[in-house]
């Protein structure tokens, strides 16, 4: 993590760096940390006193280094592929090598004088024979053309490759913060309280899940609560509603800004279930969502998680705009998450069992289906389902916002190891480095003292 501590900076230096959090997954307690920082002598008694419960914990009083990662992985760019290609076309051209468009340019320009496209990069159908090269003035050897064709297709491929794993990350980041992380920098740094508030709630947003039988942890918090408190009169109601989308929130805004809103939240419920379409295991029950060996659960959890959210700012937004009728034609349902095996087997353990919103979604038509509007499902259809399931189909947010819950008391965020809880991150790094909870093969060589480690007590979460 990069956190840099005081050292005498400006309140705008510090939210510049609470700006940059939001594309990452700095620790609630670090941020609590520069928020205390970033509204130095604005705070009230009261409100320093939450902020410093918080900040207490936080590395630069307590010296906790977290062994789990502060960012979210970030796709390989092309870098490799453009150094390779210009030295094999003895051609420097400047080019963004993190830009899938760029990328493609780059290799169109290369592949010009060979009449290479990025649209014909079949090795068999679309390569020029020797009549062609010699008609275009190709002073090439077929071997040098063919080395050529292929380099350039590789580019073409990881143009593509980079840009879908592009839309995946952004989609992630929308899941866990809503659009906190394309917020515009000007726009941050001009109002400090709804700034604090944003990167503060977005960081509660990004905690990991625990493996556990409780559900996760409210995001809105007590620290949340006092900083949005501090947002009543004159804050930048707007930016705050990319994070946040209530009614407390939503009836700050006008119409239009509303509206605005639908849209954004409507663009991505189409963009992420069309992912969802074509990721979606092939062999798993949905009337269980149990992942099996081999599938992508990563993946499909992310976009789930993106579609939902969506869907939940979606609901939101009509109930705002009293256009939930809307409903009547069009109720696409929640997506369900993957859920690991032993997870499950630990529910039924206890007397618990799936979620009842399970058999909501193995009773309802894919919501991609739903939304190209290749099947149909109205409200009716989804109150139907919630009914047999035993869910109230309002207070559960399948056709309507999600209750509001209460707030949350401020927890430390856990030092996890593949969800579960452990005592020291020191012990956590080991762990992770043996593939410990993973549910490969622990690495032989460290097994003595992940044993030692586990007979020690560092596991502090229960586990089945």
């Amino acid at each position: 993590m990069r956190f840099t501590g005081g050292g005498g900076r400006s309140s705008h230096e510090i939210l510049a760096e609470l700006h940059e959090s939001l594309d990452r997954r700095h620790r609630p307690e670090d941020v609590a940390e520069l928020v205390l920082q970033a509204l130095e002598g604005r705070l009230t008694r009261r409100e320093r006193v939450v902020l410093g419960r918080a900040a207490r914990h936080s590395w630069l009083r307590s010296a906790w280094f977290s062994s789990m990662p502060a960012d979210y992985a970030r796709p390989v760019g092309g870098s490799r592929q453009v150094a390779a290609a210009t030295r094999l076309f003895e051609r420097s051209l400047e080019v963004d090598p993190d830009d899938p468009r760029a990328l493609l340019e780059f290799a169109a320009a290369l592949g010009a004088p060979m009449r290479w496209t990025p649209d014909r990069t079949d090795f068999l159908a679309d390569r020029l024979d020797r009549h062609a090269r010699d008609a275009a003035g190709m002073d090439l050897s077929k071997r040098q053309y063919n080395r050529r064709f292929r380099m350039l297709r590789r580019l073409a491929a990881k143009a593509g490759v980079l840009g879908a794993e592009q839309d995946k990350r952004r989609l992630l980041m929308v899941g866990v913060t809503g659009f906190g992380a394309g917020i515009p920098r000007e726009r941050f740094l001009a109002d400090a309280d709804a700034a604090c508030f944003v990167a503060y709630y977005t960081a509660r947003r990004k905690l990991r899940r625990e493996f556990s039988l409780a559900g996760r942890d409210n995001p809105f918090d007590e620290v949340a609560a006092v900083l949005l408190d501090r947002c009543a009169d004159s804050s930048d109601w707007w930016m705050i509603a990319q994070v946040r989308t209530t009614p407390d929130v939503l009836e700050r805004l006008t119409e239009e800004e509303r509206g605005r809103l639908l849209g954004q939240w409507s663009a991505v419920m189409r963009e992420s279930a069309a992912l969802l379409r074509a990721c979606r295991p092939g062999g798993v029950d949905r009337a269980s969502m149990i992942v099996r060996r081999g599938d992508d659960s990563t993946t499909w959890n992310n976009l789930a998680g993106a579609y939902n959210a969506a869907r939940a700012g979606w609901l939101a937004c009509l109930a705002s705009l009293d256009a939930l009728e809307l409903l009547e034609v069009a109720c696409p349902g929640k997506a369900m998450r993957l859920m690991a095996a032993d997870l499950a087997a630990w529910h039924r353990g206890t007397g618990g069992g799936l979620d009842p919103g399970t058999a909501v979604w193995a009773a309802l038509p894919p919501p991609w289906e739903v939304l190209d509007g290749t099947a149909s499902c109205t409200r009716a259809d989804v109150e139907a389902a919630c009914r047999a399931a035993g869910l109230d189909p309002e207070k559960s947010g399948w056709t309507a916002p999600a209750a509001r819950r209460g707030v949350a008391a401020f927890r430390p965020t856990p030092e996890l190891v593949h969800g579960v809880s452990i005592a020291d991150p020191v012990w956590a790094s080991l762990l992770r480095r043996a593939g410990v909870f993973s549910g490969k093969r622990v690495d032989p060589e460290l097994l003595p003292e992940v044993c030692h480690g586990l007979a020690s007590g560092i596991v502090i979460s229960d586990l089945p």
